[in-house]
């Protein structure tokens, strides 16, 4: 596989460096994500983007520390009775949203009960649920059918779909609809007036979020102290101008530099480049289940046969085995539940030839795939490409859609067929740290149209999904997800395209960015 043709175009030289309007001083952090926000709910997107500004508006109940433990932050205690059976949570007082409202238990009620309608772990945990209440101002409580002691991990979920407080009356807004006030009660503020789409987002520190007092400074727990006064986020879609902005100290963060650059900015003494990513991103391939092709899972099946993942990571990272693994399966690598199981349906020898035999065999007809591809997002452009060139190789009629992100992140909402606005499929990242188990695995789910984007349906899946949460220990899960992932083998809710291992670079005068994904609490900038 030739990296380089994918990476034509992505590594021009820096013409222009990105416009600073405001924040000269020394509180002020320029950062560069990898793609604009386009929906601003994360109840309603799972994406990156909308993650990590969730994370700066809104507060959460609870967070996780480095190790996935869950820690009391909106919670100041926990009180749990009825063998398990019913908990109650009291809140911090003090706490305010950004318009100056306290933060009261019918909001977090409100809240979480609208994210579970979405969320896969927010959904096994209202199943477990025979009523969800606020008892006074600040006690919500929950009344269990059955004990369910991941319940705080539900409530602490760090990463896509996260589950963010928010005022009750803009947690009852339907949980279809985006919600587009962006009031919270998290450590800094969002700017609307200084929204530039596609070029600039702007927060600002909170002045009365008061941290709380305990608990690790990891990840998404511990005091959320607000060192910045501003936060500007600078949309700068070419990675060699970021990357050379990042040089000259016109920003001070960019996300994910492309793997091509890292060499030369790890030159820079200036500098910092590492991962904050331990468990990697891991690569997919996702199909739509409601039409054809890709509603046969023959067909799905069929294609397992295709997929090198080595040369989806070498095309995304070089040949370098240090920024990437091949080898993976439905749970993330490195992790007490991943296993070997099924993996020679992946790791076999490839042959086309077969593979354009069995789609033969499973009633292919030669129907269109509509393949979404984010060309303006470099990573997302080298998977659609090389995605491309596999359907192509084993005969499937492929429509390279050629997009935007704003576009993907919008259309593939949608359950049209891919003549009427739909789509077939498109590859994407997840993090590793959403597949270290069934309960946070969104795209393992196999509820039909109550799962995310693709929609598949496996009742089997789904059937071994509730005896993990039911299974009594370690090892009893780690058989259970052995036969989740020979399952997965069988109906295909995706396809796994190996784990990257990213990095992030920033200037040395900035301190305390945590493990796990950008945060903006706890930074300083000397």
């Amino acid at each position: 596989m030739d990296r380089r043709q994918f990476l034509a175009g992505t590594a021009a030289v820096a013409v222009a460096a990105p416009s600073i309007a405001r924040g000269q001083g020394a509180r002020v952090i320029k950062f560069v994500p990898e793609a604009d926000v386009v929906i601003y709910d994360p109840v309603l997107s799972p994406s990156w983007q909308t993650r990590d500004h969730a994370f700066l508006v809104y507060d959460t109940l609870f967070g996780v520390d480095n190790n996935f433990k869950a820690h009391p932050q909106m919670v100041e205690g926990v009180n749990v009775e009825n063998d398990g059976k019913q908990w109650k949570l009291t809140l911090r007082d003090g706490m305010k949203f950004h318009d100056g409202e306290k933060v009261l238990a019918k909001d977090a009620v409100a809240s979480v009960k609208r994210w579970a309608q979405r969320d896969a772990f927010g959904q096994a945990l209202m199943s477990a649920t025979d009523d969800l209440s606020a008892t006074d101002d600040r006690t919500m409580q929950f009344r269990l059918k059955r004990p369910f002691p991941l319940l705080p991990e539900a409530l602490a979920k760090p990463n896509a779909s996260m589950c963010p407080i928010m005022p009750e009356r803009l947690a009852s807004t339907d949980a279809n609809k985006a919600v587009t006030d962006t009031t919270g009660s998290g450590p800094f503020k969002y700017v609307p007036g200084e929204r530039v789409a596609g070029s600039r987002i702007v927060y600002e520190r909170f002045a009365d979020y008061v941290p709380r007092k305990d608990g690790p400074q990891q990840f998404t727990a511990g005091p959320k102290v607000a060192n910045l006064d501003r936060v500007e986020w600078q949309i700068i879609n070419d990675q060699a101008t970021a990357a050379a902005a990042l040089e000259r100290g016109e920003i001070d963060w960019l996300q994910t530099p492309l793997t091509d650059l890292i060499p030369r900015l790890r030159q820079n003494k200036d500098l910092v480049v590492k991962t904050i990513t331990p468990n990697g991103l891991i690569a997919y391939l996702r199909f739509n289940h409601l039409h054809p092709p890709f509603n046969n899972p023959g067909v799905r099946r069929a294609i397992l046969g295709a997929i090198t993942q080595s040369d989806y990571m070498i095309a995304l990272n070089g040949p370098d085995k240090t920024l990437w693994h091949d080898n993976v399966g439905y749970f993330c690598p490195d992790t007490p539940l991943a296993s070997n199981a099924g993996m020679d349906k992946l790791m076999g020898k490839r042959d086309y030839a077969k593979v354009k035999k069995d789609l033969e065999a499973a009633g292919y007809k030669g129907e269109k795939v509509a393949l979404m591809v984010a060309v303006n997002i470099s990573y997302l452009k080298i998977m659609g490409e090389v995605t491309a060139d596999v359907f192509k190789k084993i005969g499937l009629n492929v429509d390279y859609q050629a997009v935007d992100w704003s576009t993907v992140s919008q259309r593939r909402a949608k359950m049209e067929p891919p003549d009427q606005g739909g789509w077939s499929a498109f590859a994407i990242y997840d993090n590793g740290s959403s597949q270290v188990n069934p309960a946070s695995h969104s795209w393992l789910r196999g509820n039909g149209k109550s799962a995310s984007f693709g929609w598949p349906e496996s009742p089997k899946i789904e059937e071994l999904r509730s005896a993990w949460f039911a299974a009594n220990d370690l090892d009893e899960q780690k058989k259970i997800c052995t036969a989740i992932q020979l399952q997965a083998f069988e109906d295909v809710p995706y396809i796994p395209l190996g784990q990257s291992i990213p990095f992030t670079g920033f200037r040395k005068n900035i301190t305390g960015v945590l493990e796990g994904q950008p945060v903006f609490w706890n930074i300083k900038k000397a």
